[in-house]
């Protein structure tokens, strides 16, 4: 079991999304298709494949999940397994957790949570937003009338 000064040692150095991951020769990652929010001309829209790209930093072994809770943070929309990192003091190393098909059903302000050993570590922000005219609202009606 893992203490909170073990954890205390561990650095989330970044959180990057991406529609995949390759690794190349000399433990290279080659990251395809990085973004921050997703842009469509419609929802509900499906991803067929998406990464969640984390670098570690620190020492000890750990379990690392992460999760893509709807923007009210009441459901997930996905979650990924407990994947074990292993690192020996002052290395590092990345976590890559791919989803496929994942559906994001309205636009909104998503979240994307990385758990260490079950609590969570870190948060980041993912946007989805909808180019499609919705039905316009009560202020723009009266602005036509």
């Amino acid at each position: 079991m893992q203490t909170a000064k073990q954890t205390d040692k561990l650095k989330l150095v970044y959180t990057i999304f991406c529609d995949d991951v390759r690794f190349e020769l000399g433990n290279k990652l080659s990251l395809m298709g990085v973004f921050q929010n997703i842009i469509v001309q419609q929802l509900p829209v499906s991803l067929y494949k998406f990464a969640v790209v984390n670098q570690w930093r620190g020492e000890g072994t750990h379990l690392s999940e992460v999760r893509i809770l709807t923007p009210d943070r009441q459901q997930p929309v996905i979650v990924s397994q407990p994947t074990r990192i292993e690192m020996a003091p002052g290395a590092f190393t990345h976590n890559i957790s791919f989803f496929g098909n994942v559906v994001f059903h309205t636009p909104g302000r998503y979240w994307v949570q990385t758990l260490i050993d079950s609590t969570l570590f870190d948060e980041q922000p993912l946007t989805i937003v909808s180019t499609s005219p919705g039905p316009p609202s009560d202020e723009a009606s009266e602005a036509v009338n």
